[in-house]
């Protein structure tokens, strides 16, 4: 049976000594590297600044009088962006040399990977960075005293029948418990919406280009 077009351009995209096949495959293999390409710089320009905003704000913490704050959230992100620095090393080991497709799974294995990683630890980042802000204004001074002591005083003499646990109001512990088990249950999101925000784009051109390739495949 005389075969068809379709199913020549099909064979001859899986084979690597036809005449076509060569140059439809070199098209993908540029692509996809320069998609990927882009998204490495971002990724790294995206842990530069993470880094330059963490090591800007500890400085400006000393200033406004919240260290612990700054020292937490330097600490905090730079555990963040080591983790992320050994993810994109792995991402540098992937071989060129492979087919387009084979590199685009490669990749989306890859991604994968980091998301779940970073999901899980979105789960304790925003509420340790919601903690260190609480201590850092807590022991703040504020003429001569913690900003957290003057405010418990000044709540004391407007409710002096609180209920207080370890000197602080049951209320003011039951919200902040609140507000961390939200910023846990919802931290995966939080990261979700915020990668989709920065690399939304290039993830659809992948999606759109793994779609082609698995469609001359198929």
């Amino acid at each position: 049976m005389e075969r068809s077009i379709e199913n020549i351009w099909k064979e001859g995209f899986l084979k690597s000594d036809a005449l076509v096949a060569p140059k439809v495959n070199n098209l993908y293999n540029q692509k996809s590297i320069h998609i990927i390409d882009k998204f490495k710089r971002m990724f790294k320009i995206n842990l530069i600044a993470i880094i330059a905003f963490s090591f800007a704000f500890l400085i400006i913490s000393f200033f406004v009088g919240i260290p612990i704050t700054g020292i937490i959230f330097f600490v905090t992100l730079s555990v963040l962006v080591f983790i992320n620095k050994k993810l994109l090393n792995d991402l540098e080991k992937i071989d060129l040399g492979i087919s387009s497709y084979q590199y685009l799974k490669a990749f989306n294995r890859w991604i994968n990977k980091q998301i779940a990683i970073n999901k899980k630890m979105s789960r304790f980042l925003y509420p340790i960075i919601f903690i260190s802000l609480i201590l850092g204004f807590w022991f703040k001074d504020a003429e001569g005293m913690p900003l957290g002591e003057r405010l418990l005083d000044e709540i004391l003499k407007g409710f002096p029948d609180i209920y207080l646990i370890f000197g602080i109001p049951l209320i003011g512990i039951v919200i902040v418990i609140l507000i961390l088990v939200l910023l846990a249950y919802f931290g995966g999101r939080i990261y979700k919406w915020d990668l989709n925000l920065v690399y939304g784009r290039i993830f659809k051109k992948l999606e759109e280009l793994m779609t082609d390739i698995e469609s001359l495949r198929s």
